[in-house]
């Protein structure tokens, strides 16, 4: 069952001859008028990330406002953010809701890969994707032999993809539980002796390097920017330069201050993330993860008017739990976070198997 053996057809998005019934949210509210105590419904914006959501709110909301129904697909204008909604959710502005009474979760993620095609020809700026131009907009879908949508072949082909994805996770679960090692008791941080250290008396820092989007050369090796998402990765390119590094903590100094990630990966580093590499102690993933967390704990210090630069980075004061000797326990924090992962990688396979 292939996409290229099927018949494909445009169908209008919406509209009077459209395929789905679609409408601006239900609610639409403001930020700074939610409720948000106590709360579990999602409550969406435009953004690009974690399905829209931006927090969880009550559902005890100004009357004028209503909740949208779930099994839908939602559309940010200006951003042209494409995501479904398993859940009843509140808005806030300028989101529009498509819904056909076909939808499930598999045909929906069929259909937003479609979509995202055509979402491509809006932008932010008087040409985003408003009602009227959602409903004067083609896509094509695969057709049966009545030329309708075909949407069992939709259900199935997303259901097969999942299932390879779900065979190849299960893999990666157990080899990365064999590489871990055990779960071992250790004590818990409110049992253990923490101690001030400075960052430059546990990290060699050193600086990225600047390197211009024009002068970038498509490639496939990560190129490190300062980004608080996808692990701090902003482009793929060929270059290389001063700053390539691997097995490392890039830290942000600009833009998303103080966010830092680990990097397995060769890769390059613009000049607004810093490379972080242990001084006394070998690096490695979990000891580094931890350092990860210690770090961000300081972001609310900084911001871009006191940005967290080299100088203040090395005067950073961080709390680290400490041996008998009152030195760094790295060995601790590192088996803090194998720990951490045992048991997650754990619980991601209980719901795999399911």
């Amino acid at each position: 069952m292939t996409l290229n053996d099927r018949k494909w057809k445009e169908f209008f998005i919406a509209g009077d001859k459209g395929l789905f019934d679609i409408s601006s949210t239900a609610s639409g509210i403001d930020k700074n008028k939610l409720n948000i105590e106590g709360g579990d419904i999602p409550y969406l914006t435009r953004s690009n990330e974690t399905n829209g959501i931006n927090l969880f709110i009550s559902d005890k909301q100004d009357s004028k406002w209503r909740m949208d129904e779930k099994n839908v697909i939602t559309i940010g204008l200006d951003t042209q953010t494409v995501f479904y909604q398993p859940y009843k959710f509140y808005t806030g502005q300028n989101i529009q809701v498509l819904r056909h009474q076909k939808i499930n979760k598999d045909i929906a993620m069929f259909i937003i890969s479609m979509l995202k095609v055509q979402m491509e020809k809006f932008n932010w700026g008087g040409n985003g994707a408003t009602l009227g131009r959602l409903c004067r907009t083609k896509m094509m879908l695969p057709v049966d032999e009545n030329g309708d949508p075909d949407w069992a072949f939709m259900e199935q082909y997303i259901q097969d993809i999942n299932e390879e994805k779900r065979k190849h996770y299960l893999i990666f679960c157990k080899e990365q539980l064999a590489s871990i090692g055990e779960l071992v008791n250790i004590k818990s941080f409110s049992e253990i002796e923490w101690k001030p250290f400075y960052i430059n008396d546990i990290f060699k820092i050193d600086s990225g390097k600047r390197l211009e989007s024009y002068n970038m050369v498509v490639g496939k090796r990560p190129f490190i920017g300062s980004t608080d998402s996808r692990n701090g990765i902003t482009n793929y390119i060929a270059n290389k330069n001063a700053s390539l590094d691997r097995n490392v903590l890039g830290v942000n100094y600009n833009g998303g201050t103080a966010i830092s990630f680990y990097h397995p990966y060769e890769c390059v580093f613009s000049d607004d993330v810093k490379r972080f590499h242990l001084k006394e102690y070998t690096d490695n993933k979990y000891v580094l993860l931890f350092f990860k967390t210690i770090i961000l704990q300081q972001k609310n210090k900084y911001s871009y008017a006191y940005k967290f630069n080299s100088t203040r980075m090395k005067r950073q004061i961080i709390m680290l739990p400490v041996n008998d000797a009152g030195n760094p326990d790295y060995e601790y924090m590192e088996q803090y976070i194998k720990n951490l992962m045992i048991k997650k990688y754990k619980a991601y396979l209980e719901y795999v198997e399911k």
